[in-house]
């Protein structure tokens, strides 16, 4: 280019929402229903589009939409997200020559099967809270990047938690404790060790149990045995505990990033000394999450990244 300058540029469309339902008999389930909010940006050669008002290599935006919706129609039986996801980046970089990566982020609104009178309900659902998410990397030359999380995953422990003997210095207001309630909100992303859609499982492979179980050993982890619970030191600690296992329970995921905001309940003592009009006695707490603390930290297997 002009003046020894670099252009690098991509284009998609984002927030294409689209539902698609599955018609199944009561005996076989009953219907199912995925709500998704899809983005999709792809890398292409196109850069004459920006120097020069040449548009004829641009893919459109609303053709990238409209696509969205034709392949949701095209697929007749059950897919997950991650599935969905590799379909459209498969589309993209095979059908459009100057199209050398599509990068295809998808969030899951999720909708869960009601029970009444005991019995999963045929057609009947209810909004449920957690997210579930991914994005998938495809290029021209398969190259494969998947990646599943979680978003707004909720949880608090009553007790088992507390936090004392760091550092401590002119700034340090906070007492040391063994006795706290722990509550955060997880975000979770996990890579798979599929790098080339070559490697994808002629099996199918369970992305969305597989979510199902990495949300199981989280909070399995973070609780504890339902009796006793667990003993909780740091969230530090915790988190790297919840990463750990997830390792260990299954080796078809090669990494995992955690991010756990330290959401506080304050004692609340209201009063003076010659008027307590509120003791604290681990009982009245002030809930708040601003500010928050936050920790993260990503575990990896050798040779892995997320």
């Amino acid at each position: 280019m002009a003046e020894n300058l670099q252009l690098e540029g991509r284009h998609g469309k984002s927030r294409v929402r689209v539902s698609r339902v599955w018609r199944r008999p009561a005996a076989a389930g009953g219907d199912i229903i995925v709500e998704w909010n899809v983005a999709v940006s792809v890398v292409s050669d196109c850069l004459p589009s920006y120097t020069s008002s040449d548009n004829s290599a641009i893919v459109a935006t609303d053709s990238i939409k409209n696509t969205v919706y034709v392949k949701a129609k095209e697929c007749t039986q059950v897919v997950s997200m991650e599935e969905f996801a590799v379909i459209l980046g498969r589309h993209f970089t095979s059908l459009y020559p100057q199209v050398s990566e599509a990068t295809v982020t998808i969030v899951e609104r999720p909708w869960e099967r009601v029970v009444v009178n005991g019995k999963p309900h045929s057609h009947g659902f209810k909004v449920g809270v957690e997210k579930h998410s991914t994005e998938v990397v495809v290029k021209k030359s398969g190259s494969l990047l998947i990646k599943s999380g979680i978003q707004g995953y909720s949880l608090l422990k009553t007790t088992q938690s507390g936090f004392e003997k760091f550092v401590r210095d002119r700034y340090t207001l906070l007492p040391d404790t063994r006795e706290r309630i722990v509550a955060t909100e997880v975000t979770a992303w996990w890579r798979y060790p599929f790098e080339h859609v070559s490697q994808l499982p002629s099996k199918r492979f369970c992305f969305t149990q597989r979510y199902q179980d990495v949300k199981k050993v989280l909070a399995e982890t973070f609780f504890g045995p339902a009796d006793v619970g667990v003993y909780s030191p740091s969230v530090q600690n915790t988190l790297y505990l919840m990463a750990k296992e997830v390792l260990t329970r299954f080796p078809d995921i090669s990494s995992i990033q955690l991010r756990m905001p330290n959401l506080h309940f304050l004692p609340v003592n209201l009063g003076s000394k010659e008027n307590p009009l509120v003791k604290f006695a681990d009982d009245v707490y002030l809930p708040t999450d601003e500010p928050h603390g936050t920790i993260e930290a990503t575990l990896s297997r050798p040779m892995s990244k997320l």
